[in-house]
């Protein structure tokens, strides 16, 4: 190999520092075709924790599930290509607050306290926590889980509300890296509950009835959560994907995604009426 110059060398080392700068940005450009020609398309860096069935996980190494499609049917409608990426629960939040992502999205309840952090979409879904138990279970409610171990996945509003019931820490409360693990737990007789969303406790039970398990619901100590999109503070794309939400509400695409993975129509009046608060 022959020897360079000095100012050659110089000159095609900055040309590889500008192109390595290139290929580190979060958002990426590609020229796609349509019928009215070329038109630019950014894609955002999406990242999800792909362990929370039927929202979103991992079948056969493709990211899928509830919230895969919805959040697909909205970029389309705001005009924007995904890479979605999973990478766990805590760390959407970090990657989202270091703004090393786009858009979060992961069954995240929108509350006070996460939106001094982040923005947040309109909400999309209507959720409650609900009491995952074996079906020779004496736990009915909420109240029935003192004196009881309780597995949750750390950091969820279910962990919130089960510590509400037993004190913050409490040593009968088992937490893990996700909802998967936490039944397990209670399959293997190390916990007597889990308490999830009830989106994902309801398509376990009804998905492996082997398991015999039943859910139970508490709706005076649960309330009702919604569900949002999750940006950087201050993110533009807030107002755009808004606008797309409300689209896909409107035109029957959300209506016809829900009823592909829940097998029942959403309460659109209640989430609509809590998108108009926003």
């Amino acid at each position: 190999m022959k020897k360079m110059s000095g100012l050659l060398f110089v000159i095609i080392t900055s040309l590889v520092l500008i192109l390595a700068a290139c290929g580190t940005s979060k958002t990426n450009t590609k020229e796609e075709k349509n019928g009215s020609g070329g038109e630019e398309k950014k894609t955002l860096r999406v990242v999800t924790d792909a362990a929370y069935a039927p929202f979103e996980y991992q079948d056969k190494g493709k990211i899928v599930g509830f919230e895969i499609d919805f959040i697909n049917a909205v970029a389309k409608e705001a005009g924007y290509e995904l890479e979605i990426v999973h990478v766990g629960w805590d760390p959407v939040f970090i990657e989202i607050g270091q703004k090393n992502a786009d858009i979060g999205i992961s069954s995240i309840t929108i509350n006070d306290e996460r939106k001094q952090t982040y923005d947040f979409s309109l909400p999309y879904f209507l959720s409650t926590n609900k009491i995952l138990v074996p079906e020779d279970s004496d736990i009915q409610n909420a109240a029935d889980l003192v004196g009881k171990v309780v597995a949750v996945q750390k950091g969820t509003t279910g962990d919130a509300a089960v510590e509400g019931i037993l004190g913050k820490n409490h040593k009968d409360i088992k937490k893990f890296d996700d909802n998967n693990l936490a039944i397990l737990e209670l399959i293997n007789n190390g916990a007597d509950a889990v308490v999830a969303d009830n989106g994902v406790i309801e398509a376990y039970a009804k998905n492996n009835p082997d398991q015999k398990l039943v859910v139970k619901g508490d709706g005076t100590t649960f309330d009702a959560e919604y569900y949002g999109l999750l940006f950087p503070k201050g993110s533009e794309l807030k107002a755009e994907f808004d606008v797309a939400i409300k689209t896909v509400f409107e035109n029957g695409t959300y209506s016809e995604i829900y009823n592909e993975w829940f097998g029942m129509d959403p309460d659109l009046e209640t989430i609509k009426a809590e998108q108009d608060k926003q």
